[in-house]
C-alpha cells in the first residue's frame, strides 16, 4: 500500500488509483491531521479582526492598575481565536494608568498627559503580552513612540508580516500623536492593516438606546447603521475614530469580553454584541 494515505486505505502510486480516490467521500475522520484547530478557520467569519480593550478592564477587583486574573481571562479568549486560525491585532487604552483629558483635575497640560497615557497603554500591552506568551502564543508589541529595548517601532508592514505568521500583535502607544484617543489608534489601525473588523470589548453586551447599568429599561440594538449611530447620539467610539471606520465600511461589533467564549463566538459570526456596519 502507497503510505501517502494509509489511514484513508487509499493508494496514488498508480494513475488508475485516482479516479477511485476521488469517488470516495472525503471523511474528516480518516484523516487525523484534518482535526487539529488550523483546520477549523474555514468556519471562521472573520480572518483578520483588530479587538480594541480598554484600560479601565484591566482594573477587575483591585481598583487601580492591572488585575492578574482579567490578564489571565483574556489572554485565553483570545488564544480561542487564534487556535481556530484568526489573525488578532489588539489596541488597548490607558485608562486604568493614567487619562490625558483630566487636565482640569491634574493641572497637567493635554498634550503633556496625552504622551503619559500613551506610556501607559505600553505598560498594558507589555502586561497583556507576558499573559499572552504564558498562555504559549507568540507576540510582538509594536510601539508608535520608538522605545527599542522594549517594544518594536510601529511599521505597517512589518505587523502585516507579523500577522501573516500568526504572531498577535499589539499596538502600544496610540497613534504617536496627543489629542487622538485609543479608539481611532484603533480604528486606523485596523484600515492599516486590512482587518475584517474591530471587535471592540467593553462590560456590556453591546449597543444600548441609554446607559443599561443606569437605566434598566434601554433597549439593546442588535444591528445599527453609522448614520443611525450618529443622528441617536449614540456614545460607540469618540467622532474621529466612528468617522474612519464609516468611510472605509469598517464594520465595528461591540460585545461583552468579560462572558467567556464570547470572542469565539463573535469570530465564527454568531449574533453577540451589536454589529454597526
Amino acid at each position: 500500500m502507497c503510505p501517502c494515505l494509509p489511514q484513508a486505505g487509499l493508494c496514488l502510486s498508480g494513475i488508475s488509483s485516482i479516479p477511485a480516490l476521488l469517488r470516495q467521500p472525503l471523511a474528516i475522520h480518516n484523516f487525523p491531521y484534518l482535526r487539529n484547530a488550523n483546520f477549523l478557520y474555514m468556519q471562521q467569519k472573520f480572518k483578520r479582526i483588530l479587538l480594541k480593550l480598554s484600560g479601565e478592564s484591566l482594573i477587575g477587583n483591585s481598583g487601580f492598575g492591572l488585575d492578574p486574573d482579567i490578564l489571565t481571562n483574556f489572554a485565553t479568549e483570545i488564544k480561542s481565536v487564534h487556535d481556530v486560525g484568526v489573525e488578532v491585532a489588539i489596541v488597548i487604552g490607558g485608562g486604568n494608568i493614567y487619562r490625558g483629558m483630566n487636565e482640569s483635575e491634574t493641572g497637567i497640560e493635554r498634550a503633556h498627559g496625552d504622551y503619559m497615557g500613551m506610556l501607559a497603554t505600553v505598560i498594558n500591552g507589555m502586561a497583556l503580552q507576558a499573559s499572552l506568551e504564558k498562555a504559549g502564543l507568540f507576540t510582538r508589541l509594536l510601539s508608535a513612540i520608538k522605545m527599542e529595548q522594549i517594544a518594536e517601532p510601529y511599521i505597517r508592514r512589518r505587523a502585516m508580516r507579523h500577522l501573516e505568521k500568526k504572531r498577535i500583535v499589539i499596538f502600544g502607544a496610540g497613534t504617536g500623536n496627543p489629542y487622538f484617543t485609543t479608539d481611532t489608534a484603533g480604528s486606523l489601525r485596523a484600515i492599516e492593516i486590512k482587518a475584517d473588523v474591530i471587535l471592540k470589548g467593553t462590560r456590556v453586551d453591546g449597543i444600548y438606546s441609554a446607559d443599561p447599568e443606569k437605566n434598566p429599561s434601554a433597549t439593546k440594538y442588535e444591528s445599527i447603521s453609522f448614520k443611525e449611530c450618529i443622528d441617536k447620539n449614540l456614545k460607540v467610539m469618540d467622532m474621529t475614530a466612528f468617522t474612519l471606520c464609516m468611510e472605509n465600511n469598517l464594520p465595528i461589533i461591540v460585545f461583552d469580553m468579560n462572558k467567556p467564549g464570547n470572542l469565539l463566538r463573535v469570530v465564527k459570526g454568531e449574533k453577540v454584541g451589536t454589529l454597526v456596519k
